[in-house]
């Protein structure tokens, strides 16, 4: 769900050029994203995938080429999950929306999406994998902001959480938003546009086997 109190934004990335640890993993790379539009960058670790979304999110300084969107209109989700163990579900998804400026009335709302209702009194600390990156997930949906940025974000997901990722992704982009993930498996969202950044297969020599 969304409350689409955001403005939408484009996205323009041009020529970019991309190290990690002294290693270029991406170059020569460009892309848009309209609003509405999730797109999927699939590909396995080594692919850029994870450098390329934290440049987005002005995490990284690229080498080369440009990135036309302001990184306040991002809400980032990487590997972890960003929870206090310490913090119920439900003050930890009130302290999200108040950084973000959300909007703290759909926090109901959105743990049922999330099917996180039942835990709201529970420690984060004391949830499983996959309790956590929902919860993670519903701060993303709190956050007010109209492009999301998500790293591998259904890696510890059920198939029914799973279902509930995808269609919070659905009604993020019919809102005006715009989502891009990165995986190395397929999401299964319908609609999205797919960026395969799996490097091309090795072409061998005439004659040999």
């Amino acid at each position: 769900m969304s409350s689409a109190a955001f403005a939408p934004a484009s996205i323009a990335v041009s020529d970019l050029r991309l190290e990690r640890g002294g290693k270029t993993v991406l170059t020569g790379f460009s892309l848009t994203v309209e609003p509405g539009e999730a797109l999927v960058l699939l590909g396995p670790n080594g692919s850029g995938k994870t450098t390329l979304l934290r440049a987005l999110g002005g995490l990284v300084r690229p080498l080369r080429g440009e990135i036309g969107m302001d990184p306040q209109t991002v809400a980032f989700l990487g590997h972890a999950d960003a929870l206090k163990p310490s913090e119920t579900v439900e003050q930890s998804l009130q302290f999200w929306a108040g950084l973000y400026g959300g909007d703290a009335s759909q926090l109901d709302a959105v743990m049922v999406q999330m099917a996180l209702a039942h835990l709201a009194r529970r420690s984060c600390g004391t949830l499983s994998a996959g309790q956590k990156r929902r919860t993670a997930l519903a701060r993303i949906a709190l956050s007010n902001r109209p492009v999301w940025l998500l790293d591998e974000p259904a890696a510890p997901l059920d198939a029914r959480s799973r279902e509930r990722l995808a269609a919070l992704v659905q009604s993020h982009c019919q809102a005006g938003g715009s989502v891009i993930a990165a995986t190395h498996v397929d999401l299964g969202w319908q609609g999205a546009r797919v960026e395969d950044l799996r490097p091309a297969p090795t072409q061998t020599a005439a004659g040999v086997g």
